[in-house]
C-alpha cells in the first residue's frame, strides 16, 4: 500500500519469511483449534528431512542427527539471531534486516542522490529517503509468515 502526505509518499511493505530447511512455522491456534489465535506468536520448529537427505542429499535431518555440529550450529545461529526461545522475535528480525537494506542501498545508484535514513521502530523496518528536493519517500517493512498452501499469513506484529 501506498500514500501521499504533503512532500512525503508513504510505501507499507509485507516480507515474507520463509523457515529455513530443516525447519517450519506454526502458530497457536484459538480455543476451537482452527484459526490462529489474535495475538498468537510463530513457532519455529524441527521437522524430519530424511526424506530430502535420501533423495537429494543436500541437507541432513536435523531431527536424527543431532551429531552433525556444523549444520547444527550454523541453522542455530540464525535461529538465535531471530528467535527468543523458539518464537520468532520481531524486533530481533527487525535488527537483522534494518543493516541488510543499508548495505543494498549503498550499492545502488540512488544513493549518491538521496540520503538514507532509518526510523526508530520496534515492530517493524521504518526508512526515509531524502533527495536534493527536499522530497521524501518513507518505507516501512512488516514481516509475515504463509499459513499452509492457502495464501493466508499471520503478521509478527
Amino acid at each position: 500500500a501506498w500514500s501521499v502526505h504533503e512532500n512525503t509518499t508513504v510505501y507499507h511493505l509485507l516480507m515474507f519469511l520463509w523457515p529455513p530447511p530443516g525447519h517450519s512455522f506454526s502458530s497457536e491456534l484459538d480455543t476451537m483449534e482452527q484459526l490462529p489465535a489474535r495475538h498468537s506468536s510463530i513457532r519455529v520448529e524441527l521437522e524430519c528431512m530424511c526424506w530430502r537427505e535420501q533423495l537429494l542429499g543436500d541437507i541432513l535431518c536435523f531431527l536424527y542427527h543431532p551429531d552433525d555440529k556444523l549444520l547444527r550450529d550454523r541453522s542455530s545461529s540464525l535461529l538465535h539471531t531471530l528467535c527468543t526461545r523458539s518464537y520468532l522475535d520481531v524486533e530481533k528480525i527487525a535488527c537483522w534486516v534494518r543493516p541488510l537494506v543499508r548495505s543494498a542501498w549503498l550499492l545502488l545508484p540512488q544513493s549518491h542522490h538521496c540520503q538514507l535514513m532509518v526510523l526508530p521502530s520496534s515492530q517493524s523496518c521504518k526508512f526515509q529517503l531524502t533527495n536534493t528536493c527536499k522530497m521524501n519517500v518513507s518505507t516501512e517493512i512488516n514481516f509475515a509468515v504463509q499459513q499452509g498452501s492457502s495464501g493466508a499469513y499471520l503478521s509478527t506484529e
